[in-house]
């Protein structure tokens, strides 16, 4: 921790506070003005929640306590340094340029939230110069705008009860979105934020003129190599700019002064590589966000519904769903086509993300903060129970939520929508190419792409047509849909693509190797070394091929396939290493998705990998559904598939 700059320098970094309560909101802001030296140079703005219909005297009471001057919130006041600013009652209040603005008379109470309006204005406006204190008081407000200060590089706070645990209310509320860095007492608030003021001075020198570290650039590949081998998350292919800021954001919460002193602790310290994992997520998400898009992307799925009406399922998929408040959006925008149209329509909607946290929280259902839906819906669509939103069982059945990496899992197939809103954004173009690739291969013909206003497809013409603007939607063309390249991470440090030397590792000559073996198959397939174990994989379906054995985790194929095809692949496997030739083993039949399926199943050895290690590519072809009558035993008894499979090894043998 570095504490102790010089005080002309910190005036200038300018930290504005924003300071979020409610009930026993007075206390706390008594104890936190009382440990509060008179030479901070912040700004404090308070956000109570006040009643409407009467004077407040918050103003006067806290100007006792406080050792610089308190006024009321007025519109157009410019923020000062060593200056607290207290909202006026039945007010909405935010901040721009540094100005604040006062809107009265404030919303009816069930869509009242002064203090998310306040922090979200904030940062905006300040991006990491802004601090937002949760402090006591009931209900959820400012755990939404809390989480937009920190995805802007800012501080979160909450307050503490006792032994560093959050207070019941809007503190417990703020901490639970797992977005909070400190959750500390009241009293120890002031000298924290002076330890973060002086910091901040510290390294302002080092930041170009968007705020960015420039000390970080030369460091930045060893970063994520550590933060690979600690997680198993590769982030080298995002914006080197989001990156940078996200470890930088770390930096400053630690106050750490340099980045090889970053590493040391993100290598040494066992919880760090989560906590900047989790930076590196950091999104904000809501409800039907960006209505206007939502009444687009209704009235295309609507039109899919009017031109097929003899549509029986409907496949959507939702990656980078955060912690689940697209899926449930999108769920109740599809229902309620369905009812407006009294049809009967199987809806299965596919929320992914690599959080396993956030797709834990969206599978709970649990919503204390349910901005961006109408009474109505609300009403409609959710029941409430002990504080929280859930959303209905006609909604949550449509809903199935897992952790998946849209970048090098297999994909879903035959698609009817995806709906992936900025997460692209946060992507360098080889990794957007990629993942709209994958996007192409997923969909049906005429499938529908429902992206974020700051995303394009403008490089992939042939694969999307713009449909929508306003919406930003985009339909699926009808080009050659190729087998998505699904890289599995490599187990050495990625190289520092800032020197440019980016593909050309030995990732990319196995990728290479492997399309070569297979270019007269085209299936889909997965890459093993000599013991077996799952080194890549690509082809979109491979999912449909996976049966993975209860216990322990493992990257054994034998393991994780479907126990129907595990004897012949086991077989080809061997026949391969024994003779170094490839093996295609027909009429192979599994149950793929509930239907009997026949199978041609392909192993190749892969050459010239540079590595020097023996690899083979195992892939999977179909070649028809398998004529729908089971197998008979002597005694007249259907056989399994697994007893068809060892019948058909002892055949070979």
């Amino acid at each position: 921790m570095l504490v102790g700059a010089k005080q002309e320098s910190s005036t200038s970094v300018g930290l504005i506070v924003g300071i979020g309560a409610s009930a026993g909101g007075l206390e706390a802001f008594t104890k936190f003005f009382a440990h509060l030296p008179a030479d901070s140079g912040m700004a404090f703005v308070l956000v109570q929640h006040l009643s409407p219909d009467h004077d407040s005297a918050l103003t006067e009471i806290i100007g006792r306590i406080a050792p610089i001057p308190v006024v009321v919130a007025q519109h157009g006041m410019r923020v000062e340094p060593n200056k607290v600013y207290v909202i006026p009652p039945d007010a909405t209040l935010t901040i721009k340029d540094s100005c604040l603005f006062v809107v009265k008379p404030a919303p009816a109470r069930a869509h009242r939230r002064p203090i998310d309006s306040f922090f979200t204005s904030l940062a905006e406006d300040q991006g990491d110069n802004a601090v937002s204190i949760v402090l006591s008081g009931v209900g959820s407000d400012g755990s939404s705008g809390l989480a937009a200060v920190k995805e802007s590089g800012g501080l979160t706070i909450a307050q503490a009860e006792f032994d560093h645990h959050a207070m019941l209310g809007m503190p417990e509320s703020a901490a639970a979105t797992g977005l909070v860095d400190y959750v500390m007492e009241v009293e120890e608030m002031p000298a924290k934020l002076i330890e973060y003021r002086d910091h901040l001075a510290l390294v302002a020198d080092r930041k170009d003129s968007e705020g960015t570290r420039t000390d970080t650039a030369e460091h930045l590949a060893n970063v994520l190599a550590v933060l690979r081998a600690k997680t198993g998350h590769d982030f080298t292919q995002y914006k080197i700019k989001t990156v940078t800021r996200r470890i930088q954001r770390r930096m400053q919460v630690l106050q750490a002064d340099s980045v090889p002193d970053y590493m040391k602790h993100l290598r040494e310290n066992p919880v760090e590589p989560e906590l900047l994992f989790r930076d590196m997520l950091i999104g904000v998400t809501e409800f039907f966000r960006d209505p206007e898009a939502f009444q687009g992307l209704s009235a295309a799925i609507g039109a899919i519904l009017d031109r097929s009406p003899d549509t029986q399922i409907l496949r959507v998929w939702a990656p980078a769903c955060s912690t689940g408040e697209e899926v449930y959006s999108l769920a109740i925008t599809i229902q309620e086509l369905i009812e407006a149209r009294s049809i009967s329509l199987d809806v299965q909607i596919f929320g992914t993300d690599i959080d396993d946290q956030a797709v834990e929280f969206a599978r709970a259902g649990r919503y204390q903060r349910v901005s961006g839906i109408s009474p109505e819906r609300l009403q409609r669509w959710f029941y409430e129970e002990s504080g929280a939103f859930c959303p209905i069982r006609q909604i949550r059945t449509m809903c199935v939520f897992s952790v998946h990496n849209v970048t090098k899992d297999p994909p879903f197939s035959r698609l009817d929508l995806i709906s992936c809103r900025n997460l692209m954004i946060y992507m360098d173009s080889e990794l957007q190419d990629r993942v709209l690739r994958t996007f192409h291969y997923a969909l049906k013909p005429d499938g529908l792409l429902f992206l974020g206003q700051s995303e394009s497809v403008s490089r992939h013409a042939t694969l999307f047509a713009l449909q929508d603007k306003a919406a930003h939607l985009f339909v699926r063309r009808d080009a050659d849909a190729q087998f998505p390249a699904m890289p599995m991470p490599a187990q050495t440090p990625a190289p520092n693509r800032l020197a440019g030397d980016a593909g050309r590792g030995p990732g990319d000559r196995i990728d290479r190797a492997v399309r070569a073996a297979l270019v007269k198959h085209s299936p889909v397939f997965l890459v093993v070394d000599r013991q077996s174990n799952i080194m890549r994989y690509s082809g979109g379906e491979v999912a449909r091929y996976l049966e993975p054995s209860a216990g322990v985790a493992s990257l054994s194929l034998l393991s994780n396939l479907r126990k129907s095809l595990r004897i012949a692949v086991r077989t080809a496997l061997q026949a391969v290493e024994k003779n170094g030739e490839g093996v295609v083993v027909d009429n192979v039949s599994a149950i793929i998705e509930g239907q009997q399926r026949l199978l041609s199943v392909i192993v190749e050895p892969v050459e010239d990998t540079g590595g020097g290690e023996a690899l083979y590519v195992v892939a999977f072809q179909e070649v028809r559904a398998a004529v729908a009558k089971p197998s008979q035993a002597v005694d007249g008894v259907a056989q399994s598939p697994d007893a068809m499979a060892t019948e058909e090894e002892l055949r070979r043998i």
